[in-house]
């Protein structure tokens, strides 16, 4: 039994969840500071967002299997379908079961937000599911990075200050594409590990398309930019007096973590760039606690 579950918490892929969780409790830290926190959205808004990067993830898994596009002793972490621990058929109905428990949890959000979140939540199940599949899987065409920045930057962070405070806000706009950036770098690792196993099943993700040193340095740039962003924000609310100077620590913090996996990034290669996938989640968690805590003080 304790295996079985060990399979599948590999399969949902924990190590990468603080992606979802971090758009989310970025705007909730957000609307705690400008007084319009609601805490059954918000909470909606959390486990839709854990429940859709987990679909995305075993989805990912399921029609990657089934491309071709992993094989037995990967170099990555252990997938489940592909060693036989898990049988395609059963990892494809916890997809679209948990899929099903996404969409309810998302309705569960009309009340708040307005009948126009059901079309939008459409189009996040969509992309879920055509991250990895349909007519023009986006993970096997370069887009794979566009993708999660819309949809662990731009769209959870958005919405999820939306539905508590039923306005959208410049700042919560920029917020959002500092933690797009940051999402984007936990899929650069997870291609960058990858890009000789991709290219041998011809799935042409950007990595594939531009090569490792291209991929490298735009990770460093991601964090950078995401951090010079955040620091022009800093200093123009710091100039009302609403946030003090010292708390600028919190990018500083993440820029020494972020160059430091970024160093180990050039060094490793195989099996050994695994750790640095959830180094890199684990980097932008820190931030994204240290941020909302500071938010949510100084509201």
């Amino acid at each position: 039994m304790k295996q079985k579950i060990k399979i599948w918490l590999e399969c949902f892929r924990l190590r990468t969840l603080p992606v979802s969780l971090s758009g989310v409790v970025i705007a909730i830290g957000l609307a705690v500071w400008h007084h319009r926190f609601q805490w059954i959205p918000a909470m909606l808004c959390l486990i839709f967002a854990l429940l859709a990067q987990i679909v995305s993830n075993t989805a990912n898994e399921y029609f990657d299997y089934l491309h071709g596009a992993d094989k037995p002793g990967r170099v990555g972490p252990r997938r489940g379908v592909t060693e036989g621990d898990i049988s395609p058929k059963t990892l494809r109905n916890v997809t679209f079961g948990l899929l099903a428990l996404a969409c309810a949890v998302g309705c569960c959000l009309i009340p708040y937000g307005g009948w126009w979140l059901l079309p939008v939540g459409i189009v996040i199940a969509l992309a879920a599911l055509a991250y990895s599949t349909g007519p023009y899987p986006l993970s096997y065409h370069g887009l794979g990075e566009l993708t999660v920045f819309i949809f662990f930057g731009l769209v959870p962070v958005n919405l999820t200050y939306y539905v508590q405070a039923l306005r959208w806000d410049p700042l919560v706009l920029l917020m959002s594409i500092t933690t797009g950036l940051l999402a984007v770098n936990v899929l650069l690792i997870n291609n960058y590990r990858d890009v000789d196993d991709d290219r041998e099943a011809g799935k042409r993700t950007s990595v594939v398309i531009f090569g490792r040193k291209a991929a490298a340095f735009s990770y460093l740039t991601n964090g950078y930019t995401a951090m010079a962003i955040l620091t022009v924000l800093w200093i123009m609310i710091g100039v009302g007096g609403v946030m003090p100077m010292w708390t600028l620590i919190i990018p500083v913090l993440y820029l020494v973590m972020h160059t430091a996996t970024w160093n180990k990034l050039r060094q490793r290669d195989g099996a050994a760039l695994n750790p640095l996938l959830g180094e890199t989640a684990r980097n932008m968690l820190i931030f994204t606690l240290l941020l909302t805590i500071v938010l949510i003080k100084y509201s």
